[in-house]
């Protein structure tokens, strides 16, 4: 019963965690399409990136807010001591909702040693290709765009399904010289040096406006550099491998193999303080445990940014890394646990339930 209760709550409040985030992710990521960065059919896969790197972010405060809620709902209604009346104590009561976190700290795992990075990494890929070929979605047959802060005008009467373009017409500024270009065809290519749009059968001509010596040519191919581009793609920590992660010394690495560690451990620690912390009076609210909560999480989560650019930057060493911030959490759910039963009570209980 417990665990169903758990199930259903830990899906309720992970769903509407992912949503908040992100929809305020994905307003961002409209913005970009809106302003022709990002391609329509990449923002529903961005979508479905941002989701799963989310999920994984925010389990851990999931499963803690959701053991939170359900047991202080049993012990207002007494059904905690119920459960006691039977013989069960709060060890029987930790065994049942192990049963759940188990399983749950392998997903945890999984999300985010490699569901999370892989995400990451494609998300962006997917942005950096996007915005390489940002020119190519600006362009619309029958009108005209303007390149290189207006030093570049040009037209295309068609454009082919595979981005051809047909009887196309540039307007080129270079100084004080202007160049027309009418061209039978016409395509953008990324190069080594940028952005080009490559000219097929055309003539062009450069000279001064207001002047009579004009150079008239014709050519077969000619390539107008549109804009100077980086091509490099430079990922992030959070988007390497983590079988990279583990064979590289660098501090940057090493702290981001910790945290993703950290996310699966989370799991555990906290949902083994939630389960004194979520004690309450039959007459008592539910409420009071859930803002302490919210308090400890919040102060549990900057720890965590603290950590990592404590590592980065040598002032923690690596060996202890997030292993002191466990500790500490670990520490503070024996003395809710203790503080809430009494350590002598403890002992008793766990020789009857664990020792033979």
């Amino acid at each position: 019963m417990i665990i169903v209760d758990l199930i259903k709550t830990f899906s309720a409040i992970l769903l509407v965690l992912v949503i908040i985030i992100v929809s305020q992710k994905f307003i961002k990521v409209l913005a970009q399409a809106l302003e022709g960065n990002i391609a329509n059919d990449t923002v529903f896969m961005l979508l479905g990136l941002k989701t799963v790197i989310v999920t994984a972010s925010f389990l851990p405060a999931a499963i803690f807010m959701s053991v939170l809620i359900v047991l202080g709902r049993m012990y207002q209604e007494q059904e905690i001591a119920a459960i006691a009346s039977a013989g069960c104590g709060i060890f029987s009561l930790y065994r049942g909702i192990f049963m759940l976190m188990i399983p749950l700290t392998v997903i945890a795992m999984a999300l985010s040693m490699f569901a999370a990075p892989w995400a990451e990494e494609t998300s962006q890929e997917l942005m950096h290709d996007d915005k390489q070929s940002a020119d190519i979605r600006g362009i619309s047959a029958g009108g005209f765009s303007e390149y290189s802060n207006g030093e570049l005008i040009f037209y295309t009467e068609k454009i082919d399904a595979d981005g051809e373009m047909h009887h196309v017409f540039v307007q080129n500024l270079q100084g004080d010289k202007t160049g027309l270009v009418n061209a039978d065809a016409g395509r953008l290519k990324m190069l080594p040096g940028g952005l080009y749009l490559i000219l097929e059968n055309g003539e062009r001509l450069l000279g001064i406006a207001g002047q009579k010596d004009f150079v008239l040519e014709t050519f077969q191919e000619y390539a107008v550099l549109i804009e100077k581009k980086a091509t490099v793609l430079n990922l992030n920590s959070q988007s390497i491998p983590t079988q990279q992660l583990l064979s590289s010394s660098g501090l940057r690495e090493i702290a981001e193999f910790q945290s993703r560690l950290n996310t699966p451990l989370g799991v555990l620690l906290l949902a083994f303080l939630a389960v004194p912390l979520a004690k309450v009076s039959p007459r008592g609210g539910i409420y009071s445990s859930v803002f302490i909560a919210f308090g400890i999480y919040f102060v549990y989560g900057n720890l965590q940014r603290l950590t990592f650019s404590w590592v980065v930057s040598g002032v923690m060493p690596t060996w202890l890394g997030y292993f002191w911030l466990n500790g500490l959490l670990f520490l503070l759910g024996l003395l809710t646990l203790i503080r809430s039963y009494g350590w002598k009570w403890l002992f008793q209980h766990f020789r009857e339930t664990w020792l033979p």
